[in-house]
Order: C-alpha cells, then structure tokens, then sequence
C-alpha cells in the first residue's frame, strides 16, 4: 500500500501569521519557477492520488538553521506569493518536531529538509523534487540513497540523512534519493543556483540511460 503523498507526519507547534522577516523571495520563486516547468515541483491527476508534491527551501541568514520552504500543497501554483511560504523557527528533527510561523502550514517534508540543513552551515538551499526518470535509475547512476524500508517525513528519515552525509557518500555529488517515497528525490547546495543544476545536470544523466 502506497503512502499518501502530502501527509504531516511531525509534531507541527504553527503560528498562522505573515512571515515578517527580511527576506527576498526573487531567488526561490525563479529557481522554483524552472522546476515547476520541468515537472519535478507540481501536481498531476495521474500521481499521487491528484495531491501536490516537491517543495523547496532557503536557510534564513548565514547562521542558524531557520528556513522559509513552501507551504504544504501549494505544488499546483506556478508561480507562488510569499503567502505560500512559511518559516520554520524551530527544527529538532531527532524529536520529530517543528515550530513555524506563516498563513499556511510547512511542507510535509520540512523535517527532511531541516536535518540535512543540520548537516552543514555551508548549506543554504533544498529542492525537494519528484522524479520518476531519477528516481528509478538509482542504481544505474549509482545515486546515495535512503532506503526503502525508511519513510518519508519521520524521525528514521531525518537519522537516515544525517547517516548519509556520515557515510562520504556525498561528498562527490549533493543530491540522494529517497526509496521509501515513490520519486523522490532531494538536492541541495551553497545557494539555489547549486541546488537546482545538481537536480537538473541528475536528470539529464537520467534521461540519457535507456528506458528500464
């Protein structure tokens, strides 16, 4: 049986108030924009039971590990307002918890984006994607990956990914899949701009293995 895409799984303590911090959303809504029209950010009657799916974020400041990421299922808007976003203030993604603020709830993957923001100050961005083409030839591009008895969303994939980053297995590309959540996959890098070309130079790399 198939997970329900979209579903919060943490401990979710929200303030529904407009974000007020200082924050220039021209970056994560152009890079958010091209991923949208790649299809890997979106929603499709024919997946995932019609629900949206993919979202993204940013690290809030050069310190600390507040975060704006889109809101739970807005992946059908093409073009979103800061209102689609929200900020996470507060992450402990070992005690499967989160404090945010804004006039819509985090994305259900907001714990996964927080632990690999844990991993390393250097990172400030996080695409959360859906791709069938990536997500299937794991193997085929020999990709770090979670596995797939672990998923999404929970306390197991948050130590997952701190295990991942642990393992060196990322020290050669910043991108890994996760095989317990039908498509997914996650990139990150020092700013939206890294993010998104290791998503986009991976499904290039996809697209040019023959159809399994």
């Amino acid at each position: 049986m198939k997970e329900q895409e979209g579903v919060i799984k943490y401990q979710l303590k929200h303030t529904e108030k407009p974000v007020n911090e200082k924050f220039s959303f021209a970056e994560i809504n152009a890079w958010r924009a091209i991923i949208f029209r790649l299809g890997l950010i979106g929603q499709d009657p024919g997946r995932y039971a019609n629900l949206g799916f993919g979202n993204i974020s940013q690290r809030l400041g050069s310190q600390g590990n507040k975060f704006i990421i889109s809101g739970t299922q807005t992946g059908h808007i093409e073009h979103l307002s800061p209102e689609h976003y929200c900020l996470v203030v507060k992450a402990e993604p070992r005690k499967n918890r989160i404090q945010s603020r804004g006039l819509l709830k985090p994305s259900s993957e907001s714990l996964t984006h927080a632990s690999i923001y844990a991993q390393d100050s250097n990172i400030h961005a996080v695409i959360h994607a859906h791709s069938p083409e990536i997500w299937s030839r794991t193997a085929a591009l020999n990709l770090p990956h979670i596995p797939a008895a672990i998923p999404y969303g929970t306390v197991e994939m948050a130590i997952a990914v701190e295990r991942l980053f642990q393992s060196g297995s990322l020290q050669q590309t910043s991108l890994f899949t996760m095989l317990g959540h039908e498509d997914g996959v996650a990139a990150f890098g020092g700013n939206m701009q890294e993010a998104a070309w290791e998503l986009i130079k991976c499904l290039s790399l996809a697209f040019g293995i023959e159809p399994m």
